[in-house]
């Protein structure tokens, strides 16, 4: 029997993880904070995804920042999944001292244990994030690969959301992002997501364990908050479709991302955990398509059977990027990963399961005047 800890390994991701290697005969310690913004309020007792495993894994209900706790928790085991995290490019922007001291200064601290205390850690995979990339990858008329910068607000302000090239005032060609793209975030969220990344990255070889960093894309799926206002469109989306209000999408709802369902975010971890050729690599995990934010409107409309109205309104937030989507061939030919989940059948297989839940209360229009009360949102 295998011994790992996964860190935030009460949270979306983390749970669905826990579930499939307990099945694989995986012994799972869990240290999670169940910050009430994913889990609510009295989430021992209420939270599902902590129900979920917690008769299931030996668990620490602390933050990452305590070293006595994270100490504990990594105990006699040899595989540590680090997914504790704040996530949400927007709320980061104005959140900054709470995300880096999670997200950096976390994972400085997990490390600094690992580097001076005794252990039996072999292997380290950090969950990464496509929000490092900034702006994905994209070619010129002269099909060299460009690198956007974050998008300008006056540009924005009239309506001119896709990046161009500054050389020729042309509109760019997107493609898919590899590992070998530029990192130039464009949020703090991205920041910290780099900051863990190199962390990991240039301690572990140094230490005796092997790193591997996964930059997630867009992970969605049955299970995943619909209380966090912060992050998931498809949460916040089904929340207004069901009370029938009308969904006002910013920009121009062209926008577009990469959506991966969480069965293929699981099984792409395991793959990382599991096999050696994983060691001292970085993976985009995705799906290698793109999907627009008016065809994930349109798309839940239709699972949900309800109609409301669809607003392009031209708002728009800084920070966020105008299109990512991830080149998957590196994780395909080194570790066999195949998304097996369409986008078609996991929004099927999501918005199902959002109508077995209950209505949850629309937190969505105060995260955007928080948002526009600190000038994020225009």
């Amino acid at each position: 029997m295998k011994k790992i800890l996964i860190t935030g390994g009460a949270g979306f991701i983390g749970s669905n993880l826990c579930l499939k290697l307990v099945e694989k005969n995986y012994e799972v310690t869990v240290i999670d904070s169940l910050s009430e913004q994913i889990h609510g309020s009295n989430p021992l007792i209420n939270s599902p995804l902590y129900n979920s495993i917690n008769d299931k894994i030996i668990f620490i209900h602390d933050t990452i920042l305590n070293s006595e706790s994270i100490e504990k928790a990594i105990g006699d085991n040899e595989i540590i999944v680090h997914l504790a995290a704040e996530t949400g490019t927007g709320q980061s922007m104005y959140d900054i001292h709470n995300y880096v001291n999670v997200n950096s200064t976390g994972t400085a601290l997990l490390l600094d244990i690992l580097a001076n205390k005794k252990n039996s850690v072999k292997k380290l995979i950090v969950s990464s994030s496509r929000a490092l990339y900034g702006e994905g990858k994209y070619l010129n008329s002269n099909n060299e690969s460009v690198y956007p910068s974050a998008r300008l607000d006056a540009n924005m302000k009239n309506g001119f959301f896709d990046p161009i090239d500054l050389q020729t005032n042309q509109k760019l060609k997107l493609v898919a992002t590899d590992e070998l793209s530029k990192i130039h975030p464009s949020s703090v969220y991205g920041i910290t997501k780099q900051n863990q990344e190199d962390l990991i990255m240039t301690v572990c070889p140094t230490i005796g364990i092997s790193p591997v960093a996964l930059r997630y894309q867009n992970v969605y799926g049955a299970g995943q908050s619909l209380k966090n206002p912060y992050t998931g469109i498809l949460s916040i989306f089904s929340n207004l479709i069901r009370q029938y209000k009308p969904i006002n999408i910013f920009e121009d709802g062209l926008e577009s991302r990469d959506f991966v369902y969480i069965d293929d975010v699981v099984d792409a971890t395991i793959l990382a955990i599991e096999n050696e050729k994983a060691n001292n690599q970085i993976f985009n995990v995705g799906t290698g398509r793109a999907h627009t934010v008016i065809e994930v409107a349109q798309t839940l409309i239709k699972n949900y059977s309800i109609t409301v109205d669809l607003n392009i309104t031209g708002n728009y937030r800084l920070g966020d990027i105008r299109h990512n989507f991830a080149d998957i061939t590196k994780i395909k030919s080194m570790l066999g990963f195949i998304p097996k989940v369409s986008f078609e059948t996991g929004i099927d297989k999501f918005a199902k399961w959002v109508l077995s839940q209950e209505v949850e209360q629309d937190l969505y229009e105060k995260s955007l005047m928080e948002l526009k009360s600190k000038g994020l949102l225009k």
